[in-house]
């Protein structure tokens, strides 16, 4: 997704209607969910540890591993 798209999601949330907001709401935390996912995958493939990704993203270093250390059986580090 690029910064216009989200960009147009963002300013739908202001919409008049709740449920145009919630929709954009939840595509929006999809969206971020999934670029942190790539993101923490980037930062692992150059080293930087569990504990400098926790820092960057305000929680502990369990939280960001259990989330993003077990990705698939063969995939992730633990």
């Amino acid at each position: 997704m690029d910064v216009a798209q989200l960009t147009a999601l963002a300013r739908a949330t202001a919409d008049d209607d709740p449920m145009t907001g919630l929709a954009a709401t939840a595509q929006i935390r999809m969206e971020m969910e999934r670029m942190e996912s790539v993101l923490v995958r980037r930062a692992r493939n150059k080293g930087t540890t569990w504990t400098e990704i926790a820092a960057a993203l305000g929680v502990s270093k369990q939280a960001v591993h259990k989330k993003h250390g077990g990705r698939g059986l063969f995939g992730g580090q633990r």
